[in-house]
């Protein structure tokens, strides 16, 4: 990485890193597939999906001035044409509105995204999904996206009620899996299903009062893990029309947290379903 790539900012109010103002009060989800990538890892991943031709591209990037020599490989992948702003530490925490310890901020953006036919037409015959109604949780998303992604699945599939997986702290959350992991957010929870019985899905839907323990799940080409809104969980129209399944656990709580509770479950499907 040459010197000459490097744009120096000076002021937090330069119109050349407007984006990145105030990230903490304001965010760019939801404005035209925009979104605020922070943090090393996170930015990593972008440049990898911005090389490749994947789903994300990176419009610019704002580093702390003395983060840069650490970064240079992270840096290089991106193409020529992305800026790549630089500020000193008071002038960084100037433009964000808070200090930024980690001095790494990109602004990206998700091409369009195929109907919701066609991406699960895309999915391989032997596949593994997790399914989010109605969560509105951003830390919640971001751990659903990460443990989508540790335990082997094959897409992340959300209800139009979802909040977006592209927000800040879930794309944080999430350690750049969001970026990795193919997902659909579109259409209402029964048409979302419906699709997915449709194409020959084994549909699971987690519950305290599921049905099932989470252990006796049989094996199957095709499994799909629904889990419901934090609070109130999944309703029951869902809960009767589908197979429901519970993890056991010791009585006195009512339920665990649907980002833990994805984890678990996602754990011991993934053991269950039949690969070649």
């Amino acid at each position: 990485m040459t010197s000459d790539r490097l744009i120096e900012i000076t002021h937090p109010d330069d119109p050349r890193i407007a984006e990145f103002r105030d990230i903490r009060e304001r965010d760019l989800t939801g404005r035209e597939s925009r979104f605020i990538a922070e943090g090393t890892v996170v930015l990593r991943l972008l440049a990898g999906a911005h090389a490749v031709g994947g789903d994300f591209v990176a419009e610019k990037v704002l580093l702390l001035q003395n983060r840069v020599a650490g970064l240079r490989d992270i840096v290089d992948a991106f193409p020529a044409g992305v800026p790549i702003y630089v500020a000193t530490s008071q002038v960084l925490d100037g433009i964000v509105g808070f200090h930024l310890h980690r001095g790494v901020l990109a602004l990206g953006h998700r091409k369009a995204e195929i109907d919701l036919s066609a991406f699960l037409d895309c999915l391989p015959r032997q596949a593994l999904v997790l399914v989010g109604c109605g969560i509105s949780n951003h830390d919640n998303m971001g751990s659903m996206f990460r443990n989508a992604a540790a335990f082997g699945a094959d897409a992340v599939l959300l209800d139009e009620s979802c909040c977006d997986p592209l927000y800040r702290k879930s794309l944080r959350v999430s350690v750049g899996s969001v970026l990795t992991m193919p997902y659909c957010r579109q259409s209402s929870d029964v048409d979302l299903l419906a699709a997915l019985a449709d194409r020959g899905f084994a549909i699971w839907s987690l519950s305290p009062r599921g049905k099932v323990d989470i252990r006796e799940v049989e094996a199957s080409d095709r499994m799909a893990l629904v889990v419901g809104t934090e609070g109130d969980g999944l309703p029951q129209t869902i809960l009767s029309a589908f197979n429901s399944v519970r993890i056991p656990q010791a009585p006195g709580l009512d339920s665990l947290n649907v980002a833990t509770a994805s984890g678990v479950a996602l754990f011991e499907m993934a053991a269950r379903i039949k690969r070649i």
